[in-house]
């Protein structure tokens, strides 16, 4: 669990964004996302298959082939 301790004459906004910073860092925000809804084994399936598509295309375009 990130944490920040705010430091003498900081004003709270800078801290703030230090803390949010840190969660990103630490994968937290994603990770709530991707648990705000259930998801389906099928759909995840599909969804990572679609992804490694991307992929594959994404470094063919950057190679040529």
């Amino acid at each position: 669990m990130p944490a920040v301790k705010v430091r003498d004459n900081e004003p709270f906004e800078k801290a703030f964004k230090r803390f949010t910073k840190q969660c990103e860092k630490a994968g937290l925000m994603s990770d709530i996302k991707k648990h705000q809804h259930y998801e389906k084994p099928s759909e995840r399936r599909k969804r990572k298959l679609a992804a490694a598509k991307r992929k594959q295309r994404k470094l063919q375009m950057m190679f040529g082939e």
